[in-house]
C-alpha cells in the first residue's frame, strides 16, 4: 500500500485523537460516582426491605397490644361485675361469698398479668418503632446522597461528553487528510491491537509494542519508498517514519 508521507503523518495524529476518545470512553464507563451510585441504591433496597418487615412488626405488635388490652378490660369488667354482686349484699351463702372473694381475687392476679403483657408490648412496640424511624431516617440520608452523588455524575458526564464532542470533531477533520484504503487499514488493526493502530518509529523502536527494531528490518524500511505504507514486524501495526526515526 502506499500513502503520500504527509497523510501517513495524519495517521499519529489520528492515533493520538482515538487514544483520547478511548480514554474518555473508559472514564464514562468507570466513574467512581457511578460505583457510588450502585452502592447506594443497593443499600437503598436493603433499607426499604428493612423498613417494611420493620413497620410489620410494628403494626403485628399493635395488633397484639390491641387484643391483650382487651383481654384486661375483659377480666377487669368481670371482676367489677363480681366485686358489685359482693357489694350488693344479694350473696348470703357464706361458700357463695367464699367462691365469689376468691374468684374476685384471682380475677385481680389475672389482670395484674395481662397487664404487665400489656407493658411487656408496649416496650417491644417502643423498641420496634424507634427501629423503623431509624432506618426511614437512614433512608432520607441515603435518598440525599444519592442525589447529590448523581447530579455529581451527571457534571462530570456533561464534561466527558463535551470534551468527547470536540474530540470527535477534531479527528473527523484529521480522518478527511487520510485515503479511504489507508484509513481502512489502520480501522482494522486499531480493532485488532487493543485500539492502536499506527505508532511512530522512533530512534528504531517502534512505539507500538516498545520494541528495538534490528538491523535487518530497519535496513528494509530505509530502503523503502517515502509513500510506501511500511509494517511493525513484530506487532503489524502500521509503522510511521518521522524525523527522529532514527533511519
Amino acid at each position: 500500500m502506499k500513502a503520500a508521507p504527509q497523510a501517513q503523518q495524519r495517521l499519529l495524529d489520528l492515533q493520538e485523537l482515538d487514544t483520547a476518545l478511548d480514554r474518555l470512553n473508559h472514564r464514562r464507563r468507570t466513574l467512581p460516582e457511578a460505583a457510588e451510585i450502585e452502592r447506594i441504591q443497593a443499600r437503598l433496597t436493603e433499607l426499604r426491605d428493612a423498613i417494611v418487615a420493620a413497620e410489620t412488626e410494628v403494626a403485628d405488635l399493635d395488633r397484639e397490644q390491641k387484643k391483650a388490652e382487651q383481654d384486661v378490660d375483659q377480666v377487669r369488667a368481670r371482676a367489677e361485675r363480681d366485686q358489685q354482686r359482693l357489694d350488693s349484699g344479694m350473696v348470703t351463702s357464706a361458700k357463695d361469698l367464699s367462691g365469689l372473694q376468691s374468684e374476685i381475687a384471682s380475677l385481680h392476679r389475672r389482670q395484674s398479668d395481662l397487664e404487665e403483657v400489656v407493658l411487656e408490648i408496649m416496650e417491644r412496640r417502643e423498641e420496634a418503632e424507634a427501629k423503623a424511624a431509624g432506618l426511614r431516617s437512614e433512608r432520607e440520608a441515603a435518598e440525599r446522597e444519592l442525589a447529590e452523588v448523581t447530579r455529581a455524575r451527571d457534571a462530570a458526564l456533561a464534561g466527558i461528553d463535551e470534551e468527547s464532542g470536540a474530540t470527535s470533531a477534531a479527528r473527523t477533520a484529521v480522518a478527511k487528510d487520510v485515503p479511504d484504503d489507508l484509513l481502512a487499514l489502520y480501522e482494522k488493526l486499531r480493532g485488532q491491537f487493543g485500539g492502536i493502530g499506527a505508532a511512530a518509529l522512533h530512534r528504531g523502536q517502534c512505539q507500538g509494542c516498545h520494541l528495538a527494531l534490528n538491523t535487518v528490518d530497519l535496513n528494509r524500511i530505509r530502503a523503502a519508498a517515502e509513500d510506501e505504507v511500511v509494517r511493525c514486524e513484530e506487532c503489524r501495526r502500521i509503522l510511521v517514519r518521522t524525523p527522529e526515526s532514527g533511519l
